[in-house]
């Protein structure tokens, strides 16, 4: 380890930074956030360090560096763009014993500044030494995606209770498993959501007389997205890989699926048309069941939760059941699929509305708003209506719809096995005969189909399926 880690404490302490540039700039703005006392010595200033001299946050000396600037420093930042001028700073600020820190010549430095991940009070530091400064932001990039903004809510919360929880529990161990269950249960969930009154109720419990180590579970209703993992959400992830329980659907992608903590229960409830492995009261059931018995329970399904999911009914048991549980929401597959096959669902001069649909069949019809569905300038995106297909077209066509109306089937959207066929309502029916898509399918019935062959960017181009205008992609 070449260099120490090491946080300061330079609230109000005199710290210089000659030069006036973006660099200055960059480290003016990490030492104000410190509450350092900052002067500024540079004959100019770029527009923002300006802004903030007239917002009376540095002091500035209008003047090249002079050797007397250096004394009386807690530290000082060479960050002039004269390699020689700033090595002298740095000569200056070693004999004085004052740490120097001088811009993109780390030999010359005797302390660094990392690239940082701030969610205050808990910050994270990353350096690599002299190696690569590129590196170091590449893996604070990295971490910001991994450490949501609730840490810093939850640094506070801890702050504010750690006298209490020292008064509590006397035994060291005692007082670790204790921060082990708020930082990784209820407490911090309910942080992250938002949710503070009932993250400060559930510390409050945990510190009565008495209290049980065994609290009530939590239900994490996730929208898994429709089949790419890296279109899920940063909490989706966290919450996959927390949960001890995973209740999942058919349509979950196994990539996504395999994110989830390998130890975890796994249970399918998956449903496909005639045949549901679990009917939805008892998923219901299910869930309150698994959460009463302290466990975090992952309830996976694919697209949005709330869009054709059913999971409205899933927390409404939960509610009425008092089992605590949030909603994540994912990227629907008509927003998915449509990004994937280049059709954008609205658009000025083709759609100025866009319209979810199930495609369920009942008793063999289907009871849609037809008058509606057929109105002129929209989108209309059905949900599990392969098997109703005929029966779209059908009932489109004759409440007004021209026949030359653009269709897409997608099949698999997103994934790597992603199959688009397009036609028109007069002709998708016989074309797709000849090689029938398989579910998960979905339907986009609109001119904004016609804009494919041009946006499309996710597929191969187009191979024909039967008949002129029969065109399918296949990833």
């Amino acid at each position: 380890m070449e260099f120490l880690p090491i946080f300061l404490d330079i609230k109000g302490q005199p710290c210089l930074v000659v030069g006036g540039g973006t660099t200055a700039e960059r480290k003016v703005g990490s030492l104000l956030r410190a509450g350092a006392a900052v002067r500024v010595v540079s004959p100019t200033l770029t527009a923002p360090l300006a802004r903030r001299l007239a917002a009376g946050e540095i002091r500035h000396d209008a003047r090249p560096f002079a050797a007397a600037d250096i004394a009386d420093n807690r530290f000082v930042i060479a960050a002039t763009d004269d390699r020689a001028v700033n090595r002298s700073i740095a000569e200056l600020a070693r004999a004085a014993q004052i740490p120097v820190n001088v811009s993109d010549d780390p030999h010359a430095c005797t302390f660094l500044l990392p690239s940082i991940v701030d969610r205050s009070p808990v910050v994270v530091a990353i350096s690599t030494g002299k190696a690569s400064p590129v590196l170091a932001r590449l893996l604070r990039t990295r971490l910001e995606s991994l450490i949501p903004a609730g840490y810093g809510r939850l640094g506070e919360l801890c702050a504010r209770y750690r006298e209490r929880v020292k008064a509590r529990f006397s035994d060291p161990r005692d007082r670790r498993r204790f921060w082990d269950r708020v930082l990784e249960g209820a407490v911090a969930e309910r942080i992250f959501a938002g949710q503070f009154a009932e993250a400060e109720a559930v510390i409050e419990r945990e510190l009565a007389p008495g209290a049980s180590e065994t609290d009530m579970g939590e239900v994490y209703l996730v929208g898994a997205g429709p089949g790419d993992p890296d279109l899920l959400t940063f909490r989706a992830l966290r919450l996959m890989q927390q949960a001890d329980v995973v209740v999942y659907d058919r349509l979950v992608a196994e990539p996504i699926l395999a994110m989830t903590r390998r130890d975890a229960r796994r249970i399918y409830v998956g449903k496909q048309r005639n045949h549901h492995a679990m009917r939805q009261e008892e998923i219901n059931r299910l869930l309150a069941d698994l959460a009463k018995e302290g466990h975090r329970v992952l309830r996976l399904k694919g697209g949005d939760p709330f869009i054709f999911g059913r999971g409205g009914e899933e927390i409404d048991t939960l509610a009425a059941e008092g089992v605590p549980f949030q909603v994540v929401p994912g990227i629907t597959a008509a927003a998915g699929c449509a990004s994937y096959t280049g059709i954008p669902l609205t658009h000025r001069d083709h759609a100025q509305s866009v319209t979810f649909v199930t495609g369920h069949l009942k008793d063999g019809t289907m009871n849609l708003n037809w008058p509606a569905l057929a109105q002129p300038h929209q989108t209309v995106v059905f949900y599990m209506g392969l098997a109703g297909l005929p029966i779209i077209a059908e009932q489109l066509i004759a409440h007004g719809v021209s026949p030359e109306m653009p269709v897409a089937l997608i099949q698999q959207g997103t994934t790597h096995l992603q199959r688009v066929y397009s036609g028109t309502l007069a002709t998708i029916v016989e074309q797709v005969a000849a090689d029938p898509p398989e579910p998960p399918t979905l339907i986009i019935v609109g001119e904004v189909v016609s804009l494919r062959e041009k946006l499309s960017w996710f597929n191969p181009p187009d191979m024909p399926l039967t008949g002129a205008t029969a065109q399918i992609d296949e990833a």
